[in-house]
């Protein structure tokens, strides 16, 4: 007996390690992606509606990039922890507008990462013009950490 009690109580702290509630995806705060994007969410309703700021990085105007206004909505049906969301910013800067929509995830190190598709429709002059008015991409956000 004495020899089964470490294996049993590993085993006990193996199978109540599943049990312990999985940290839960915010989007509530400062964020970058992997092309050195800002985006700051400051407020959420009850109802999962946001807003905030996004400053990119990168711009196909020769405008001066100034900060924009996003807001958008968050999936509150999924309890799970890792919500769907969308989001869109309208350029502060051009004729342009961009959605996003999402999963916010949490990995295995508790770190936790949006995964993004957007959508950018820029302005053109015509409808013979379409065919080059929307761009497609993906962006991967990680949280902001505060300085101390």
């Amino acid at each position: 007996m004495v020899q089964a009690t470490p294996f049993l109580l590993v085993f006990c702290l193996a199978l109540g390690a599943h049990s312990l509630p999985a940290k839960k995806c915010s989007l509530i705060g400062s964020w970058v992606n992997d092309l050195g994007s800002n985006m700051t969410i400051v407020a959420m309703n009850e109802k999962g509606d946001f807003v905030g700021s996004y400053h990119t990085a990168v711009t196909a105007t020769m405008n001066e990039i100034r900060l924009s206004p996003l807001q958008g909505s968050l999936q509150r049906t999924n309890q799970k922890g890792q919500p769907t969301f969308g989001f869109t910013v309208n350029w502060s800067f051009s004729d342009s507008i961009t959605v996003f929509t999402g999963q916010c995830f949490v990995d295995e190190d508790g770190k936790e990462i949006l995964k993004t598709m957007w959508l950018l429709r820029s302005h053109v002059d015509n409808i013979k013009n379409d065919w080059k008015a929307t761009r497609v991409g993906i962006n991967v956000f990680t949280r902001l950490q505060r300085q101390k």
